[in-house]
């Protein structure tokens, strides 16, 4: 029977171990504005735009930018739902500690291990579109022949010091990489619009005749996955001033500047190709659409500034989620749910050090098996390691909007926020939800290009982690029942 817990008074969080090690992140460092940076840069905006747009645009036609729009207002649902639970999850471990109280221990266990593999599946397989695009950018700008693999390995390297130190100091970074990729989308914006596009500015891509038809159905799965890791506001809740305000406004200002922000992006390229020739522009060759756009409406020196800031996006992306990681780790860690050495804090830094060397570890051993077998950094290591990801990612989205529904339930006093917020949206989201991920899972051959055996082998690996942490909870409730008992419990604050 399913197991469901309830507000209970502070407890002591379980100790961690080891020698020299502290037993907390460092409080208080996180402000509103370093979250949004590292959530936003999760997304990584420019490498989305100019490599995943077009080809809502090729099957979606100009409608597109709807798409976008209409899943910002699906997350918007999940957010009010999530965000109103947050006073009362007073722990790190966010879709772990969330769904552990909303639907209880097994389910959470099974979403701590989802939430692990889906984040380490994202994070990873970027290193394949790391890798491609910075050789294929070193070749042609520098003359620079090195194989793929030796900028993968090189970003493991960077990314592993960036989590080492503090994370003040990963936020400056993100902050300047995340101004630099939106900058060069906001000057090709702006270039076009001013030069009135191709022929004339139009709203057309917001018609009823462009964006109710069966079509869409490819762009919605496609803008789906653009938003992944806004969620994450949660994992840093421990390093943050204020949590309770700082967590969820975080949270509608990431969700809320990045569907805006993917809506215009994609109707301004619309502009910058036409009504009638943005579809032929994408058919043409999607992957340099962006690339056509800015030599025409900027100039040469941006198309090259752009293919360097598409690179140091990919490597604000893999920042923000190593970190994510970590934290997840961390959180488990605590309450002995994972090995109590992925809980060491550096003493200086502050920063889960053991657990981001495993995270980077295991980084480095992936990029070499894929090295090793000869395939392809794109069309194979990142695409069909971050598809389990994004898939197990709307999974743990619609279980949190469930666990949103459950926990106000059992625990009417606590709606203070109202019905809107703790029953209707989150209620509406877990529906919406629910739709976005079928559509991903039928249409898995727009983001990997493979045939049905191995996207259906991809897509069963969600429910195969789930229920195996679901097991997992089974077995520790007979050995280990006091961690049991105390699974997303220990508070933080």
């Amino acid at each position: 029977m399913t197991e469901h817990l309830v507000p209970t008074a502070p407890q002591q969080p379980l100790q961690t171990a080891g020698t020299g090690a502290g037993s907390h992140l460092r409080r208080g460092t996180l402000g509103l504005a370093d979250i949004v940076f590292f959530v936003v840069a999760a997304a990584a905006p420019l490498t989305v735009m100019a490599g995943v747009a077009p080809l809502a645009i090729l099957f979606g036609g100009i409608g597109a930018p709807v798409a976008y729009l209409a899943i910002g207002v699906v997350l918007c649902l999940f957010a009010a739902g999530f965000t109103a639970m947050t006073p009362y999850i007073r722990n790190a471990g966010a879709f772990y500690a969330y769904i552990t109280r909303g639907l209880g221990r097994p389910a959470g266990l099974g979403a701590a291990l989802l939430a692990v593999f889906s984040y380490n599946a994202l994070q990873i397989g970027v290193f394949g579109a790391l890798g491609f695009f910075a050789a294929g950018t070193a070749n042609d700008l520098l003359g620079i022949d090195l194989p793929w693999w030796a900028y993968a390995f090189t970003g493991v390297a960077v990314v592993w010091f960036l989590g080492f130190r503090s994370i003040s100091l990963g936020a400056k970074v993100l902050a300047a990489l995340l101004i630099a990729e939106t900058a060069i989308l906001a000057l090709l914006a702006g270039a076009i619009l001013i030069k009135g596009g191709a022929n004339g500015l139009s709203l057309a891509s917001f018609a009823p005749s462009h964006v109710f038809t069966s079509q869409m159905s490819a762009p919605l799965g496609l803008a789906v996955a653009a938003f992944t890791g806004f969620e994450a506001t949660a994992i840093y809740r421990e390093e943050a001033r204020d949590p309770d305000r700082t967590v969820p406004r975080a949270t509608y200002l990431a969700v809320g500047f990045l569907g805006l922000f993917y809506t215009f992006v994609v109707w301004v390229i619309v502009q910058a190709f036409g009504n009638d020739g943005a579809v032929g522009a994408a058919a043409k060759n999607p992957a340099e659409m962006f690339f056509t756009a800015m030599t025409h409406y900027v100039g040469a020196w941006a198309t090259d500034l752009q293919r360097i800031l598409i690179i140091t996006s990919l490597l604000a992306s893999l920042l923000a989620f190593h970190n994510a990681i970590t934290r997840y780790g961390y959180a488990l860690a605590t309450e002995h749910a994972l090995p109590a050495s992925l809980a060491r804090v550096h003493s200086r830094h502050g920063s889960p050090w053991i657990a981001g060397m495993a995270q980077s570890i295991l980084a480095a051993g992936t990029v070499t098996v894929f090295a090793v077998i000869g395939a392809q950094p794109y069309n194979q290591f990142m695409l069909w390691v971050n598809t389990p990801g994004v898939i197990g990612i709307l999974a743990l989205q619609l279980l949190a909007a469930c666990s949103v529904v459950a926990y106000f339930r059992r625990n009417p006093a606590l709606r203070g926020e109202g019905r809107l917020r703790t029953l209707a949206a989150p209620g509406a989201a877990a529906v919406l939800l629910a739709a976005a991920t079928a559509l991903v899972c039928t249409r898995l051959n727009l983001f990997t290009g493979a045939g049905p055996a191995v996207n259906w082998t991809l897509a069963a690996l969600t429910p195969a982690v789930f229920l195996t942490g679901v097991v997992l909870a089974a077995r520790m409730r007979r050995s280990r029942p006091d961690v049991y008992a105390r699974l997303a419990t220990a508070d933080i604050d």
